[in-house]
């Protein structure tokens, strides 16, 4: 099946040119024109690419009947569709103008990366979720915590970015576009929040099933979602304990976040 003659990749490949394209403009514009990534045209393109995606995601849940979320590609396009619309709907609200350019980057690479592994998309077709809508949300809901970490990972890059400048006594490149190290670790605290409450619902959600149907339970996947979610939980009391400097607390986001990634099956 096919939406206006295109198959499903072929709308997630577009969407990848758009997030390419607008990463490419927005490093161009800011590192040799001087001038800010500016929001608005790239709200603009990326939420076009956004739209391309969801497209082609659309079309690939309907052969299912529900989330596409069966193989390796459909989870890290479901991943990077969760990051993008963060971007889209909550990003602006943290007037970080070079955000879009670093979350259009992180979505370029993903789905270069999905989109060029043919392993990673399984041929088949059947449910993945059987008729339960509790697993089917549980899973949904992972993933889109998922996303947020992502953009977490990414704002804990621009801290890392912006204290070496500082402490370097480099004010040239990124530098004058970045947010304060104090804005960053406000940002990065409610991001670790969020991300971590969606994930909690996520299992509480699944714990519905999981208790009717126990022996369908995907014991190695459910080990690793709860890995993450120990693993976030842990920084998350760290962090409010101030056990951590702000320097460890972004560079185990990142790494939390990459041992995530690898975690999707």
């Amino acid at each position: 099946m096919s939406l206006f003659g295109l198959a499903d990749r072929e709308w997630i490949f577009l969407a990848t040119v758009v997030f390419t394209v607008t990463t490419i403009l927005g490093s161009y514009s800011t590192l040799k024109l001087h001038r800010k990534a500016g929001r608005p045209y790239t709200l603009s393109l990326v939420s076009f690419g956004w739209i391309l995606q969801t497209i082609g995601l659309y079309e690939r849940g309907l052969q299912y009947g529900g989330c596409p979320l069966a193989n390796r590609f459909e989870l890290v396009q479901f991943l990077v569709w969760s990051a993008i619309a963060l971007y889209i709907f909550v990003g602006p609200a943290f007037r970080v103008s070079l955000l879009g350019m670093f979350t259009s980057g992180f979505a370029s690479i993903l789905s270069i990366l999905s989109l060029g592994f043919d392993s990673w998309d399984s041929p088949s077709r059947e449910p993945i979720f059987g008729l339960s809508p509790w697993i089917e949300m549980h899973a949904a809901l992972a993933l889109f915590s998922y996303g947020v970490f992502g953009i977490l990972a990414l704002t804990s890059s621009m801290y890392l970015l912006q204290s070496r400048s500082l402490k370097q006594k480099k004010m040239g490149g990124l530098f004058p576009y970045m947010p304060s190290i104090f804005e960053l670790t406000h940002i990065n605290l409610r991001l670790l929040v969020l991300g971590f409450c969606i994930l909690s619902s996520s299992l509480a959600i699944g714990s519905v099933y999981w208790t009717q149907d126990i022996e369908s339970v995907n014991t190695l996947k459910l080990g690793a979602t709860i890995a993450v979610w120990l693993a976030y939980g842990v920084l998350l009391f760290l962090r409010n304990r101030e056990t951590l400097s702000y320097k460890q607390y972004s560079w185990a986001c990142i790494i939390i976040f990459t041992i995530a990634l690898f975690s999707l099956d």
